[in-house]
């Protein structure tokens, strides 16, 4: 099937869902409701023809006032065929139904996720820390979460053309809004 025939075919089997392709790749990819998330996930593993019985990944992108993307790649061993998933989530209120009972895989991917992007996963078996340390406040891929190792140690290169450790005159660094000067830090 070419990567037109995936997306359609899914886009049949679930209401309300919309096949095209990734944005000048050719995968197909099909954005579908969040409340039709689970049962367009069931459909690509479950439906003979589209047979993606492999889960490779899941993610999030941060799309800033239009909520978050959540993103699921499968792939059809039999058929080698992949198929892109994608469902918006609102950020006032960001939860997408848990699809660990169909890829039992997506378990770590979705704590990632839960962790990283503060998205929840309704029905996950259990959504603990798993990379960050436990007094870790925030959500770091979120796109307003900011870095503030750039303001406590500066970036070790030019910033502009003839820039230099040995230039007269330096550029003052530039802090993000909201981010304290490193003698305002507390302990």
């Amino acid at each position: 099937m070419t990567p037109e025939e995936v997306g359609a075919r899914l886009a049949q089997l679930v209401v309300d869902a919309q096949a095209g392709t990734s944005d000048g790749h050719p995968r197909a990819t099909v954005d579908v409701p969040p409340e039709r998330w689970t049962a367009a996930v069931r459909a690509a593993r479950d439906d003979a023809e589209l047979a993606c019985d492999f889960f490779d990944w899941l993610s999030a992108v941060d799309e800033l006032a239009e909520g978050f993307t959540v993103v699921a790649h499968v792939w059809s061993v039999a058929h080698r065929h992949s198929l892109l998933l994608r469902t918006r989530v609102p950020r006032d209120n960001p939860v997408v139904d848990s699809i660990v009972d169909i890829y039992p895989g997506a378990a770590w991917h979705e704590r990632e996720t839960h962790e990283m992007f503060g998205i929840d996963f309704a029905g996950h078996p259990g959504l603990a820390p798993l990379l960050l340390p436990p007094e870790f406040e925030g959500h770091p891929l979120r796109k307003e979460f900011v870095l503030a190792s750039r303001v406590a140690k500066p970036w070790p290169g030019a910033k502009e053309p003839g820039e230099s450790e040995h230039a007269a005159s330096r550029r003052q660094p530039m802090r993000p809004p909201g981010v304290p000067a490193p003698g305002e830090w507390g302990q």
